[in-house]
């Protein structure tokens, strides 16, 4: 996955142990890996420890949320996946137009 244009900011800066996470979040573990497996979360690994930032724990929320309402992973993930579109999308248009400036 690219790196995010403020990698730099706190809120990206991959820290935060699952344990963490979990209370943050009032998700378990399991649930947090599951989102993991399921392409929704992606945490950094050191050592076969997950690491993640308060952006990852926003997303959790943001996903336990849609959950609750009966969203599918599956469906979680393809909105995700056309909102990545979309950013890239506009972050190319933005560079084309700054470029001929």
């Amino acid at each position: 996955m690219a790196a995010h244009p403020q990698e730099d900011h706190y809120k990206y800066k991959k820290v935060i142990s699952i344990g963490v996470v979990s209370e943050l979040t009032g998700l378990s573990q399991r649930q947090i890996r599951y989102y993991e497996e399921r392409k929704l979360v992606f945490p950094d690994r050191s050592k076969g420890i997950r690491k993640y930032s308060f952006a990852d724990v926003e997303q959790l929320m943001k996903i336990a949320n849609q959950r609750e309402e009966g969203v599918s992973t599956w469906e979680i993930r393809q909105e995700m996946t056309k909102e990545l579109r979309e950013r890239m999308l506009k972050g190319q248009m933005n560079a084309h137009f700054r470029m001929r400036s």
